[in-house]
């Protein structure tokens, strides 16, 4: 997928310069170096900030073979009390443009767009009309203030040949347990694109050991509060540098609204009618701050998540909601066949999609531990109650449903921990077949620096022989696909406590094709 060596728009030749010059670029073509770019004629922006708005960044996302979203937030003061970002209670015009090389003198496509308080002043416009497996880069303009740059990638064609397809997943950022350095690192690698899987920031009022306290210093509730919070979050450099370098597809998990939420149920005992307010305003927000497009804007406490992306013939990725439509969490009844983890519609939506996928690779992308995980040892059992797990039947119906598919592997986050696990016919069953793989990562700060092992992951290898792989390390994984084989890196940095640590390969796994089970290689 990646163009040749002379191809000015190869990776290699444009990622530095992108991440390091972008604002540069922005202010050079002010005066000139670059194609001018000006208001429509007889346009005036309303209500341009005195400030530079852009303290956020900016972002792309969901793209497929023609279009792909381009987002920012104007926030001049990020953290003002009122959600607002410094910006007045009104609307504001925004330019924006999409160019094939960095210096915007081959626009594709340009606009204007009008944002207000009532979106907190956040930008999301499906740029279209461009071309499949191509390299993009991306502005925006409000008065005299232009944006950093961003870069971005439509995917293939439908149906076309493609070689090679290089993506990461992450998840898990709390702010205040550590630096964004694995960040900082997924920001210079060579990607198509990042699936983030949840928990993108966290909700509670903790102020951590490394100097980033969460502001509000309290449990965020209102829409004005997840707003500043997210606000917080987007603030930080080395995160805006990972967004402006790929295109992102997010899902979210708990944080982003309420530990181990599930449908209406807060998982701490708030009133059902005062929590669905809650989840509004949360999913609000997230909206406002994510690449999503316009058919994820939430109504009320509703915002459809599930999706499905599709990388030619090589590639499709089914991305699922775990949080909206699940049963409460009740171990008691994890073996009852009416419990659901991902209700009928998205349930019937994943089965039937993966029935017709003619995709060489077939990922879900999602947020809890999808396979077996006991931590007793001995005869006694006990297993997570906000994961896959305690929703026993229709775990096993889907993990049966992907004994018929063409090389399922599932990604997952949430448990701060790399995992590499063979998903079994039967988990109980050693010798079962292998059916699927999946993959889990790390954290990218949550849970602070980390260690290899800790003592009860002894346990779990012991009582779970399809667990073959555990690290608690921070970082990601980065994985390469091609028509033979699935390499999968596991990326960490020593600490996050202080920023700047070297991130190394942890591990690295193949799964061959046709070959369902990760083998570690090295």
């Amino acid at each position: 997928m990646p163009g040749t060596p002379h191809d000015p728009n190869h990776p290699h030749t444009t990622r530095r310069t992108v991440l390091a010059g972008g604002a540069a670029l922005g202010a050079a073509a002010l005066v000139g170096a670059a194609t001018p770019w000006n208001a429509p004629a007889g346009a005036t922006p309303r209500a341009t900030p005195l400030t530079d708005p852009f303290t956020l960044g900016v972002a792309s996302g969901d793209p497929d073979h023609d279009s792909v979203v381009l987002w920012t937030r104007l926030a001049p003061d990020p953290l003002a009390q009122d959600g607002l970002g410094g910006m007045p209670d009104r609307d504001v015009d925004v330019q924006w443009q999409i160019a094939q090389d960095e210096r915007f003198t081959r626009v594709t496509a340009t606009g204007t767009t009008t944002t207000g308080p009532d979106r907190a002043h956040s930008v999301h416009i499906e740029a279209r009309g461009l071309r499949p497996g191509a390299h993009y880069h991306y502005r925006f303009r409000v008065g005299t203030h232009i944006s950093p740059v961003g870069r971005t990638r439509t995917t293939p064609a439908p149906g076309a040949r493609v070689d090679r397809f290089a993506f990461a997943f992450a998840g898990c950022q709390s702010l205040t347990h550590g630096h964004y350095t694995a960040q900082r690192h997924l920001a210079d690698e060579d990607l198509d694109l990042v699936a983030f899987l949840g928990d993108y920031i966290y909700e509670t009022g903790e102020a951590g050991s490394v100097g980033r306290p969460h502001v509000p210093a309290r449990e965020v509730h209102t829409l004005a509060e997840y707003r500043i919070r997210h606000a917080q979050y987007k603030n930080d450099t080395d995160l805006q540098a990972a967004h402006a370098a790929f295109p992102w597809a997010v899902v979210f998990d708990d944080h982003e609204l309420d530990n181990n939420w599930a449908d209406d149920h807060p998982y701490g005992g708030q009133p059902s009618e005062a929590f669905l307010q809650r989840r509004a305003d949360a999913l609000k927000a997230y909206y406002e701050h994510m690449p999503l497009r316009p058919a994820q804007r939430p109504q009320g406490p509703d915002l459809h998540l599930y999706r499905r992306l599709a990388f030619g013939r090589l590639v499709d990725l089914h991305l699922l909601d775990t949080r909206q439509y699940r049963d409460p969490q009740s171990p008691p009844d994890r073996e009852d066949p009416a419990r659901t983890l991902l209700g009928a519609d998205q349930k019937r939506w994943l089965l039937n999609g993966l029935s017709a996928s003619r995709a060489q690779w077939n990922i879900l992308a999602q947020q809890v531990f999808f396979s077996q995980r006991d931590f007793a040892a001995g005869d006694p059992t006990r297993f997570s109650d906000d994961a896959w797990d305690d929703y026993k039947v229709e775990r096993d119906e889907v993990r049966d449903h992907l004994a018929g598919v063409r090389n399922p592997v599932v990604i997952t986050g949430d448990v701060h921990a790399g995992y590499v696990v063979d998903v079994k016919a039967d988990f109980d069953d050693p010798a079962s077949a292998t059916v699927a793989t999946e993959l889990v990562g790390t954290s990218l700060t949550s849970g602070g620096d980390g260690t290899d092992q800790n003592p009860g992951d002894a346990v779990q290898l012991a009582e779970n022989p399809h667990i073959t792989f555990i690290d608690r390390r921070r970082g990601y994984v980065r994985n390469v696909v091609t028509p033979t084989e699935w390499t999968a890196d596991y990326r960490t940095v020593a600490r996050v406590s202080v920023p700047g640590a070297p991130i190394t390969d942890r591990a690295r796994f193949v799964i061959t094709d046709g070959v369902p089970g990760a083998a570690p290689q090295g």
